[in-house]
């Protein structure tokens, strides 16, 4: 469990490398999965599901080419190294991510709402209202920002004290006023 002293200190500075590269290959290989790629990995083999692959060639749509060209450059800037032979991504809230139209890219930077005063808010699976709901804020969550917003949407992921994601989604936040009874970075 992290101390509000330590999670302020992590939160206010840059996203540390290896906290990070997990999330970002996740979602470079859920862009090139979503296009049928067959994962001969152990670790994408275990992350995603081959059922529906087409072969391990295979074209992407420009806005997708983009999104994984700019996944790749945070990989390098933070010098990303997942080890592919392993069997488990160590992202907390992956059982989410999958349920997501749009995938999230990892900021460099993250901030909390430590204990959420607002009303119960939905988020959504895409950055946009017709998106179906996945998640929501609830009274004291925590609600972590770790993600590029998109326009007004941003990806959230909530938890309590223990930093564990119990939910998550897209946030529109010009429809949503930040209520927190503390603010992390």
């Amino acid at each position: 469990m992290k101390s509000f002293a330590a999670a302020l200190c992590m939160l206010a500075s840059p996203v540390l490398a290896s906290d990070a590269c997990h999330d970002l290959w996740f979602t470079r290989n859920a862009v090139i999965d979503r296009a049928g790629y067959c994962f001969g990995s152990p670790l994408g083999r275990a992350v995603f599901n081959n059922g529906d692959c087409i072969g391990k060639s295979v074209s992407l749509p420009p806005h997708a080419g983009r999104m994984v060209a700019l996944v790749k450059e945070m990989e390098a800037r933070f010098g990303c190294r997942v080890n592919n032979k392993q069997s488990y991504l160590d992202l907390d809230d992956l059982f989410l991510r999958h349920q997501l139209w749009d995938l999230p890219v990892r900021d460099e930077f993250e901030s909390a709402c430590l204990g959420w005063l607002g009303p119960v808010t939905g988020l959504r699976a895409g950055h946009r209202p017709d998106a179906p709901l996945v998640g929501q804020i609830v009274a004291g969550d925590y609600v972590s920002y770790s993600h590029i917003p998109v326009g007004s949407w941003t990806y959230v992921t909530t938890s309590g004290p223990d930093w564990q994601a119990t939910s998550g989604g897209w946030l529109d936040t010009s429809l949503v006023q930040e209520q927190c009874r503390e603010v992390a970075g």
